[in-house]
């Protein structure tokens, strides 16, 4: 349709999050528009927050009729679902939300998103793996629109230090969906007078990938995107711990990864490898042999059913259950110094400026009372006087300058309490759980290799720290007491995943007290 003969606007929706500058993507269009001669509006609907809705920024464009300069169209302030030309989105579910208000449509829309994921609260919060499958999302993209650009925009915006919504605007570019030229569209940019170098260079990668978005080789989905160096790098690891774990650990661990590569089934020789790290890490090289030596006790009861999935899942579980989470392990990751490199990269701190980091602490008596020896924290917790004590200290919360000398040094010598741990309550306490758990395991290897991974995967329930470790645990514990019945049913290994996945249904319990009753006599 040429521009004079035009009856409607162009219309596009922008979905954004806070902070991810869809303001200004608004207006580089509108400023667009309005530098060639174009009507433009731009309108915008504020999300509840940042990860319950995004901003809706609306934009609609017409053309100027040179010869009637004094025609102006009447323009709408809001997305109307089947009537929207473009749809940009800052992550991949909001192009999902997009989708469900019937902003994309097949027969006009191009949706243009990025391929990067900024995880919902539900996400966050399941007790299990909550994330949803991103190629769910991209299959029904491609379905819903008329034509799909997407590229992992969020990742150029970080490599090129600038913000998101320049890497948009290369993108609705590269999409020739306006009828500008891409000198236009970089004018627009110079025109807003900041960060203009910054801005040009991501709008130019952005530019880029999406214009070969509908190749085969730049689409995400397995086996047709090009090979993502941290992939091929994991995959060169894997084959490595197969063959010489031993290259894949410092000098102090050379004797334990020895011993997975001896004593242990190949399929198990990654998880091993990240395992007895994680432990030393955690604790010292005394713990990852310890870790060794749980799993062996699995390894020699393993009928090498699935490619030995009874030892390797044994390997991730008991590296998890041996690092659960105290005050310890919060303090080591929060003075880390690759946390501050991290936090100074997201907030992209310029010279001169200074970066004040501020953690906000809620210890609860359970958790000061675990990190103390077993005696003591159990004379604080049965004490009713320190509990008042702590919670009129805590209750509040403790908000502590991590970047300042004192904030630091508070984190850092708790951190620097580890020899210490052996003797806490809470350390005694992990063992005698863990130990019974893999008797338990041992056991359930009588009936049956699929049955035993499932006690295995129990150990899934046991997360966090606070009220969610002592949920956790409860359900844990309710799964524990039916196991002997489970194991004498028609489908001990059915019946046990039933349950399993009723405990990581909710936090409470609902749902596994409904399967427990459930249960056949």
């Amino acid at each position: 349709m040429s521009l004079a003969t035009r009856t409607r606007p162009i219309t596009i929706a922008i979905l954004a999050m806070g902070g991810e500058g869809g303001g200004v993507l608004s207006d580089w269009l509108v400023a667009l528009g309005e530098a060639n001669a174009w009507f433009a509006q731009s309108t915008s609907v504020p999300g509840v927050a940042q990860r319950t809705g995004a901003t809706i920024y609306y934009v609609e464009m017409f053309p100027r009729d040179l010869e009637h300069p004094h025609r102006y169209p009447v323009l709408s302030t809001m997305p109307t679902p089947g009537e929207v030309d473009v749809v940009v989105a800052s992550e991949l579910m909001e192009a999902g939300r997009a989708i469900q208000r019937g902003l994309v449509t097949p027969q006009r829309t191009v949706l243009i998103s990025s391929t990067s994921r900024s995880y919902a609260m539900p996400e966050r919060t399941a007790m299990a793996d909550g994330r949803i499958d991103s190629a769910q999302i991209i299959d029904a993209a491609k379905a819903a629109s008329l034509r799909f650009v997407r590229g992992d925009f969020a990742k150029i915006a970080d490599d090129t230090r600038s913000v998101i919504s320049a890497v948009l605007f290369g993108a609705i570019a590269a999409a020739a969906v306006l009828p500008f030229s891409r000198e236009q569209f970089e004018a627009a940019i110079a025109q807003g007078g900041k960060g203009v170098e910054a801005s040009l260079r991501a709008f130019g990668e952005g530019f880029r990938v999406a214009a070969a978005s509908e190749r085969p080789t730049v689409d995400i989905q397995i086996g047709m995107r090009p090979v993502d160096p941290a992939e091929a790098q994991l995959a060169a690891d894997k084959a490595m711990a197969a063959s010489n774990p031993q290259g894949l650990v410092g000098s102090k661990l050379q004797t334990q990864a020895e011993r997975i590569a001896h004593q242990f089934p190949t399929a198990a020789a990654w998880m091993l490898v990240n395992g007895i790290k994680r432990c030393a890490q955690y604790q010292d090289v005394a713990y990852a042999d310890q870790y060794l030596d749980r799993v062996a006790r699995v390894a020699t009861v393993d009928d090498g059913r699935d490619d030995f999935a009874l030892t390797t899942a044994a390997a991730q579980h008991v590296a998890v259950a041996m690092t659960y989470e105290d005050t310890i392990r919060v303090a080591f990751h929060k003075t880390r110094e690759r946390r501050f490199d991290r936090i100074e990269g997201e907030v992209r701190i310029g010279d001169g400026q200074m970066l004040e980091v501020r953690d906000y602490l809620h210890p609860q008596v359970e958790e000061i009372a675990d990190t103390l020896p077993t005696g003591l924290g159990r004379w604080v917790l049965q004490s009713r006087a320190m509990n008042a004590l702590i919670h009129k200290v805590t209750h509040k919360g403790l908000k502590l300058n991590t970047s300042s000398v004192t904030g630091y040094s508070m984190l850092y010598i708790t951190a620097r309490l580890r020899p210490l741990r052996r003797r806490s309550l809470r350390f005694s306490i992990e063992q005698q759980r863990i130990d019974s758990w893999l008797d338990t395991v041992v056991r359930g290897c009588a009936t049956g290799g699929a049955f035993a991974e499932q006690v295995v995967l129990l150990q899934s329930l046991v997360r966090g720290y606070g009220s969610t470790h002592a949920n956790g645990v409860a359900n844990y514990q309710a799964i524990l007491a039916v196991i002997d019945q489970v194991a004498s049913g028609t489908n001990p290994a059915g019946e046990l995943q039933r349950l399993r996945t009723a405990a990581l249904a909710d936090e409470s319990g609902t749902a596994l007290r409904a399967a427990l009753t459930s249960l056949p006599a």
